[in-house]
C-alpha cells in the first residue's frame, strides 16, 4: 500500500510518524512532482498538479473539516473525497461556541472594559429566555453545539437542510423553515458548510430576520457572510456584536473594518484546530476498512458539497 502526503503549510514528519507506526507495512511518504501512484492519501489545499498525477488514488483523506476548497479543484474521477468527523473538532467548536454566547450574554465583555477603567459596577442579570439560540447547521460538529448550548438552559433551535431530530433542541428544516428559523433565534450560530447555495447566506436580508438585539457567531467558513452588510446591521443597532473566527481572506487583511470595530471580537481561525493524532487514528481506521471493502462514514457527496 502507498500512501502519499500533501497539506500545504503542514509539518509532514509528525504525520509520517503517526502514519507509518499505525500501519507499518504501508510505503508512506511527502508527494513531490513525479512521485510514484499513490493508493490513498492525506491532504490538505494540495496543487491542481498532485490531483492530476495521481489519478489512480483510491481516496483523498481531507484532514479539515471543510472541503469547499478541495472540491474547486479538478478530483480524480473515481477518487473518494473522505472528511474527518471529528477528531477532536467538535468539543473544540462546542467550546469555543458557548464561550461566545456566554460572553455576550453575560456581558462579560462589558464587565472587563469597566474594571480596566478602575469601576466597581454591576450589570442587570439579563433572562435566558430572552436570548434564543439558533444553530445553522446540524452536521457532526453542529449538532454538539447544539446539545452543549441547551445545557446552559437556552432555548436552543437547529435548521439544516433536510429534517433532524435532537433532544432539548426544537429544529427546523429546508427552505420554507428558514425565516421562522432566523425569527425565532436572538443569536445565530453559523457551521453549515461553503456550497453555492450557501455561499454569502448571513446578508442583510438574512440577519434582519433575527430578534431585534441579535448577535452573529460565525465559525463556518468567511464567504457565507457579507461582510459590508454585517457592518450596517451593527451600526444601526439592529445587530448588538458580532463573534468571527473565519474571513474571506487570511489573515484579515491590514485596513479591514472588522480590525477595531467595537461590536466585533475577532479570532484568528482557531475555533476547532486540527488535532493529529485523533485525525491519524480515524484516517487509518477507514482506510483499513477500505481495503476489507467496508464502508466508511465521511465520503462527501461532490454535487451537494459535504
Amino acid at each position: 500500500m502507498n500512501i502519499t502526503f500533501c497539506c500545504t503549510g503542514t509539518k509532514a514528519e509528525p504525520w509520517l510518524e503517526g502514519l507509518g507506526a499505525a500501519l507499518p507495512g504501508a510505503a508512506i511518504g511527502v508527494w513531490q512532482p513525479g512521485a510514484p501512484a499513490a493508493d490513498y492519501a492525506v491532504v490538505w489545499a494540495p496543487p491542481q498538479r498532485f490531483l492530476d498525477e495521481q489519478t489512480g488514488v483510491k481516496a483523498l483523506f481531507n484532514i479539515g473539516a471543510g472541503v469547499d476548497a478541495l472540491l474547486k479543484l479538478r478530483l480524480p474521477p473515481t477518487a473518494l473525497v473522505v472528511r474527518l468527523d471529528d477528531a477532536g473538532m467538535a468539543v473544540q467548536m462546542a467550546e469555543y461556541v458557548c464561550h461566545a454566547v456566554i460572553r455576550h450574554f453575560r456581558e462579560f465583555d462589558q464587565y472587563e472594559d469597566a474594571m480596566h477603567a478602575g469601576q466597581w459596577a454591576f450589570r442587570k442579570p439579563r433572562l435566558r429566555q430572552e436570548f434564543p439560540v439558533g444553530v445553522m447547521g446540524l452536521g457532526v460538529l453542529g449538532e454538539r453545539v447544539a446539545r452543549a448550548l441547551a445545557q446552559f438552559d437556552f432555548p436552543v433551535h437547529g435548521w439544516s437542510r433536510s429534517p433532524k431530530a435532537i433532544d432539548g433542541v426544537r429544529t427546523f428544516s429546508g427552505a420554507e423553515g428558514m425565516s421562522d428559523f432566523l425569527a425565532a433565534s436572538r443569536v445565530l450560530v453559523n457551521l453549515l458548510p461553503l456550497t453555492p447555495e450557501t455561499e454569502n447566506i448571513l446578508n442583510r436580508a438574512t440577519l434582519s430576520r433575527l430578534q431585534p438585539g441579535g448577535y452573529v457567531i460565525n465559525v463556518a467558513r468567511g464567504a457565507h457572510l457579507v461582510d459590508a452588510d454585517l457592518i450596517a446591521l451593527l451600526d444601526s443597532g439592529h445587530l448588538a456584536g458580532a463573534a468571527l473566527d473565519v474571513f474571506r481572506t487570511e489573515p484579515l487583511p491590514a485596513g479591514h473594518p472588522f480590525w477595531g470595530h467595537p461590536r466585533i471580537t475577532l479570532t484568528p481561525h482557531t475555533s476547532a484546530r486540527t488535532l493529529r493524532d485523533e485525525s491519524i487514528a480515524q484516517i487509518v481506521g477507514k482506510i483499513v476498512a477500505l481495503e476489507r471493502g467496508e464502508a466508511i462514514a465521511g465520503i462527501v457527496d461532490p454535487v451537494r458539497g459535504y
